[in-house]
């Protein structure tokens, strides 16, 4: 801006009139000039699991805007603000454009060819596996990428590279969902619909904030006349505010609650017993087992009043469709995996389970986090087909025309016992596709040792620098993100959505499933396991034939349809209508979950118990909100939040910058924010950012079923941070 400029400024006489002038978009009207568009796009948002239809604008060659489609069934003419500012992420800066190489360690990353690249990489690989077999070699991915292209990848890894161990980021917040639905279920698969949210009577929510991590789902609560809302969580969440009830639960005590309600319902007699003979098993000695639970017993453990619990009880158990629902708050345990399980018992005594209004449902994280479950070949074969099962593994050998002895029979290493694995020496190269574990894996001591450890680390991302990358690579893909690929992404209610691009990738930048491709042509097995293909879509048409007759069946949709109906759901509206379950005698498995004490308890040294979470304007490590300035603004910092009474007790005050210290590490420098929403004894803060990385604190404890981390309540304790002079 020129001097005259900036006086006119200074002086009122400019108010940016240029910036903000108005002209008319041929098909929305008046709208800002800088957001009018020649082409508009119609397509699926690439952030959470909400599964948000939406359209992009782009006018010369540019992404201009984004908005909702207002006939959509999922968001219904509305966006949150990670999807109102999607389209700036496609030019955003620090976006990966060209191949990386760092060829000695210590030495910077530089600028090499695809062919270098991929050379380098298949070399790599081939002489650790050639050295250390072919178990050496580990592929961890994520849940954004398109399901065709986790259809190609977990065929490549599996069956092209010969390793077992592979595994997504999903892990980190998915799998006690997925093994909760199989203990319980016998197959994975979230029972319900967001439809159910708008009849249900009443509405549980344990451990899931939805007005910060899926705010366009806020929409369907209150719609049901009478409808009542109920939050169990530690911290008074948004949600929480907007709720009838909050039961403000102590950490960890949420299996406690979920048992004490049962033995209500029991004695009570508010009970389904012809559901419970028909379509269930277990259930005389999960009787016995709540006999313990009693409201006192309970109240003592979750720090509830008995009234409380009597009354939630009994609003679920008279309910004629009730309606639980969770996310991290319980999936991020050590118990995660039996705690959903628990949860399904509720819903299964109750008969709460494949009628309108009622379901356990668990709303998933990332974009695409079911089609990696459904079709990725990590926690399952594809199409919930299990390792263990012959039948299973030869109906997919005769799909892809292979010998069924291929296939492996068990599971490889999942995602923590990857990272344990190659800190130990036994995995010597890794390669990370579309993930940021520098920021997003607990414990980052153990992690940064891993990556030490390993011989060759590949990642794959559509941006750089990142952490991992700058800290970690050795070699640097530069991949094609949403906005740039076609394909489908399946949300939590099962419904498949097609995404569409809007731009072409920056740079020599490629769509993941273009380097798959390259890459299986350089190992031989192109002809072999993806005979033809050129496009996603050919990925999809096999898709559509290992899936076909099974629970996750894809066959009957076309993406066109897809496309003009705004998704459609594999299963229906809701599963288990017949109440006949994917187990060997159909049906369901009660089970008797404990409460136990998590880990690491508060003493006297680490006084205070940490929680970690999220905030509306940001995603997982803000490797792309953070690039966006809208939210960048919003939200710069991290902060951590205390209550009052600790803060006099520490002798601290609003916007004091402390440090988080636990036994393994300490985060330094971060705001303090006094407020009552974080009760005494614990604090919170939110894992978004890469300058105040909760994980230096957090513990490497896993589920021991679906191996997910405990991103929550670890022992720390809180100190006025003082600058290194």
């Amino acid at each position: 801006m020129t001097l005259l400029g900036k006086l006119g400024r200074t002086l009122g006489f400019d108010t940016n009139r240029a910036k903000y002038r108005y002209s008319k978009d041929p098909r929305f009207g008046y709208v800002s000039e800088s957001r009018v568009a020649d082409t508009w796009t119609r397509t699926t948002c690439g952030y959470c699991s909400v599964g948000c239809g939406m359209l992009v604008g782009t006018r010369d060659g540019k992404a201009v805007a984004a908005r909702a489609i207002d006939t959509h069934p999922v968001n219904r003419g509305k966006l949150c603000p990670k999807g109102l500012s999607e389209h700036h992420i496609l030019a955003a800066p620090g976006r990966a454009t060209t191949p990386l190489l760092r060829r000695r360690r210590g030495d910077e990353l530089e600028a090499v060819s695809w062919d270098e690249a991929l050379t380098v990489m298949l070399s790599k690989v081939a002489g650790v596996q050639e050295q250390y077999g072919r178990e050496a070699f580990a592929v961890v991915s994520t849940g954004q990428l398109l399901t065709e292209e986790f259809y190609t990848l977990g065929k490549l890894v599996q069956l092209g590279f010969g390793t077992s161990n592979y595994d997504g980021n999903t892990t980190l917040c998915m799998a006690s969902a997925i093994s909760g639905y199989k203990l319980s279920f016998g197959s994975d698969g979230p029972p319900g619909s967001y439809a159910d949210m708008e009849v249900a009577d009443v509405i549980l929510m344990i451990g899931s904030n939805i007005a910060d991590n899926h705010p366009i789902l806020c929409q369907r609560l209150g719609k049901h006349p009478g409808q009542v809302v109920i939050v169990a969580d530690p911290r008074v969440t948004k949600t929480a505010m907007m709720a009838d009830i909050h039961l403000p639960v102590k950490p960890r005590s949420d299996i406690a609650l979920v048992n004490g309600i049962a033995h209500i319902l029991i004695r009570d007699g508010l009970v389904n017993q012809a559901y419970i003979d028909e379509h269930t098993e277990g259930y005389e000695q999960f009787c016995r087992f709540v006999e313990d639970f009693t409201p006192a017993q309970v109240s003592e453990t979750t720090g509830l009043p008995i009234a409380s619990i009597e009354r939630v009880a009994h609003l679920y158990g008279t309910a004629k469709a009730a309606f639980i629902t969770w996310t991290m708050g319980v999936n991020h345990s050590a118990q995660g995996a039996v705690t959903v399980a628990a949860i399904n018992n509720l819903a299964l005594i109750t008969g709460n389970i494949g009628r309108a209004g009622a379901a356990p449902f668990s709303i998933t994280g990332q974009c695409n986090a079911m089609g990696s479950r459904e079709a990725a070949f990590t926690s399952s074969l594809p199409g919930y087909r299990s390792w263990e099962k012959a039948e299973d593994r030869e109906e997919l050998a005769g799909i892809w025309g292979i010998d069924a002895d291929r296939i492996p029979t068990k599971r490889g290493l999942a995602y923590p016992d990857i990272i344990a694995a190659a800190a130990d020496g036994q995995i010597k190269a890794m390669w990370f596709i579309a993930t940021n574990p520098a920021v997003s894996y607990p414990n980052y001591r153990l992690l940064e040792r891993a990556m030490r450890a390993a011989e060759f680390v590949i990642v794959q991302d559509g941006f750089h620098p990142t952490p991992t990358a700058v800290e970690f690579a050795d070699l640097v893909l530069p991949g094609a993100i949403w906005g740039e690929k076609q394909g489908t992404y399946t949300n939590s209610e099962r419904r498949i959505g097609k995404v569409n691009p809007v731009l072409p990738p920056p740079g020599e930048a490629r769509a993941d499933f273009d380097i798959f491709l390259d890459i299986a042509h350089r190992l031989g097995v192109k002809e072999e396991l993806f005979r033809g293909w050129t496009s996603t879509h050919d990925a999809w048409l096999e898709w559509q034939r290992a899936s076909a007759g099974r629970m996750c069946d894809y066959s009957p949709f076309t993406w066109q349809a897809l496309e003009d109906e705004g998704g459609q759901q594999w299963g229906g509206e809701r599963l288990y209508a017949d109440g006949i379950f994917p187990r060997p005698n159909g049906r369901a498995l009660l089970h008797c979950v404990p409460c136990l004490p998590f880990s690491e308890q508060p003493d006297r040294e680490f006084d205070l118990i940490l929680n970690t979470g999220r905030t509306v304007e940001h995603w997982h490590t803000r490797t792309k909100t953070g690039a966006v300035p809208m939210l960048h603004g919003m939200v710069p910092h991290a902060w951590l939040e205390m209550n009052p009474e600790d803060a006099r007790r520490l002798r601290l005050e609003p916007h004091d910058r402390v440090t988080i210290r636990s036994r393994r590490s300490a985060v330094p420098d971060v705001e303090l924010r006094v407020t009552g929403i974080v009760a005494p004894g614990q604090v919170f803060m939110p894992f978004h950012f890469t300058e105040w990385n909760s994980n230096l604190v957090t513990l490497d404890e896993f589920d021991p079923i679906s191996r997910e981390p405990n991103f929550k309540q670890c022992a720390v304790r809180v100190e006025r941070y003082t600058p290194l002079s």
